[in-house]
């Protein structure tokens, strides 16, 4: 078996497929090379190019590492909540000084200004 192999063999754990209208969303658990999981989230769209007169699937993933998965869940938790009962939640303690650059945003208006930056994570 060739590196290539090993490295596909090892990257694919487990999937679940959701269907849901005319979206479908695939939960992919993977492995780095130190064999953490991670999970990626990928919403697929049909789409029809009138153009070409074809058929395309658009893609967009979401990769989500352990050490993520806590604040993940608690912000989706969040939302869903508020969807489901248009309840605002409760504001959150402010920080202490012992937070790390990567946890703290300056803030305006009470509101948190946060610097994002999205790489193009290739096309599959």
């Amino acid at each position: 078996m060739d590196e290539k192999e090993t490295r596909e063999r090892r990257e694919d754990i487990f999937s679940k497929v959701v269907r849901a209208g005319k979206r479908t969303y695939f939960f992919d658990v993977k492995a780095t090379k130190s064999d953490e999981y991670y999970l990626t989230i990928t919403e697929s769209k049909r789409r029809f190019n009138s153009e070409q007169g074809k058929f395309y699937y658009e893609k967009h993933k979401v990769f989500l590492y352990r050490e993520d998965f806590d604040k993940f869940r608690d912000g989706l938790e969040t939302a869903l909540h508020f969807i489901e009962t248009g309840e605002l939640p409760e504001p959150e303690p402010e920080k202490t000084d012992k937070e790390t650059p990567a946890e703290s945003s300056e803030k305006t208006d009470g509101k948190a200004e946060v610097d994002v930056t999205f790489e193009d994570l290739g096309k599959e």
